[in-house]
């Protein structure tokens, strides 16, 4: 799965400590999700979609070289 997680966090000059802070996760999970090496679960998507305000369609993204 794809994400615009560090654009979007960039986009309002916040480090992934800020956001995880923000979250109430780690930095580390910030990174991971970031990295593509881990998915967030349904709540914490949810949550990042209210933090930036948007769909969670428009911060992840179906990769379909995954499959």
């Amino acid at each position: 799965m794809r994400n615009r997680l560090r654009v979007l966090r960039a986009e309002r000059s916040w480090s992934q400590a800020a956001l995880a802070e923000r979250l109430g996760v780690s930095r580390q999970t910030i990174n991971a999700i970031e990295t593509g090496r881990y998915d967030p679960s349904l709540p914490l998507a949810f949550k990042l979609g209210r933090v930036f305000d948007l769909a969670i369609e428009e911060i992840f993204q179906d990769d379909p070289k995954e499959e």
